[in-house]
């Protein structure tokens, strides 16, 4: 399933103001890290991608129908502390949800993990299906924070 999933994210990861900057499939929620231009970018963006991904899912499963339901959390990040955590949460969120279970030095292949430069000792220049951060807070501002590593765990210090 994740395949298809990951194949819909490109064609919406940029449009109406929205850019898709990293995200973490898991069972049932799909965790999105994303800027925008204002909360009518976001909008639109989240519902373009929700279409995309909803007809991905109803293609592979041969069936119609609401894969999504009609709300969606959002959190307007405003310290470069809130963003790293953030960054750490969509990331690293297999090894919460798993722990124990996922090897040292693991990059969960169901998130944009590979793409993400600020790991401490991992760098990875692959075929994005996200697009590198534009604001201030998600280059420079969570940097300040200081770097995580692919092994921390959501949620630590």
């Amino acid at each position: 399933m994740f395949v298809e999933v990951r194949r819909a994210l490109p064609a919406g990861r940029e449009r109406f103001g929205f850019r898709l900057v990293h995200f973490s499939v898991q069972r049932d929620p799909l965790h999105l890290l994303a800027e925008a231009e204002n909360r009518r970018a976001l909008s639109r963006g989240v519902q373009g991608l929700a279409v995309r991904v909803a007809r991905a899912v109803n293609r592979r499963l041969r069936r119609r129908g609401r894969v999504f339901a009609d709300r969606y959390h959002a959190r307007a990040l405003k310290t470069p502390r809130a963003a790293r955590w953030a960054l750490r949460y969509v990331l690293l969120n297999v090894r919460k949800h798993e722990p124990g279970a996922v090897p040292s030095g693991f990059v969960d292949g169901c998130s944009s993990a590979a793409w993400f430069n600020g790991f401490a000792r991992v760098r990875y220049a692959l075929d994005s299906p996200v697009v590198a951060p534009r604001t201030w807070l998600l280059t420079v501002g969570q940097e300040r924070a200081g770097p995580f590593d692919v092994d921390d765990m959501p949620g630590g210090p």
